[in-house]
């Protein structure tokens, strides 16, 4: 059990019913009245962000997360599969659960899954992938205003802004975190 009064940025608990984490917090103590804690929580099966205010003496049971690298294999067209390289057993997990991991994943690349009670809620890309361009415009000669980007399509399909010298069949470095261009590699 974890009360109020000890919550910490990134803390995983269970409460009403579903799986928070701390996303940020704040101790306040008013002039008259009793203190309170008062937190912007996430619920991680659902995305969505609340406001809420606790008595620092509230407890709720602390959720353990598991986490496991997992190998993504392919994508049927509805679901999408997952391998634990040490069990070979494959995992289908549906669009929603993946959807900001996999415009960066291309097929035999890690990911972390993320697990409450057995049931995967989360896939995470590797921080930094290695992606070539299918398609951009060519850079003008003669364009050279610092900090110019032009739009650039990857292999998997994600989008985003590039510098004028990067040309179709390049491999970009993306910072998957982000989504923002790194490095030619």
């Amino acid at each position: 059990m974890v009360t109020a009064g000890d919550f910490k940025k990134g803390l995983t608990v269970e409460w009403d019913g579903g799986v928070w984490t701390i996303v940020d917090f704040q101790h306040v103590k008013p002039g008259k009245g009793a203190a309170f804690v008062r937190t912007k929580i996430k619920n991680i099966m659902t995305g969505a962000v609340v406001e809420r205010s606790f008595n620092p003496t509230d407890k709720m049971p602390k959720a353990i997360i598991e986490t496991k690298e997992m190998e993504y294999l392919y994508n049927d067209g509805e679901l999408y599969y997952f391998m634990d390289p040490e069990t070979y057993e494959q995992m289908p997990l549906t669009g929603d659960k993946v959807e900001d991991a996999i415009q960066f994943m291309k097929e035999n690349t890690m990911a972390t899954i993320k697990f409450f009670k057995g049931d995967a809620f989360s896939v995470e890309a590797p921080n930094f992938v290695e992606l070539q361009v299918t398609e951009t415009e060519p850079g003008f000669k003669g364009d050279t205003a610092s900090n110019t980007t032009k739009p650039a399509t990857v292999e998997t399909g994600y989008t985003l802004q590039v510098p004028l010298f990067i040309n179709n069949g390049d491999i970009l470095r993306i910072d998957t975190r982000t989504g923002e261009y790194m490095s030619r590699g």
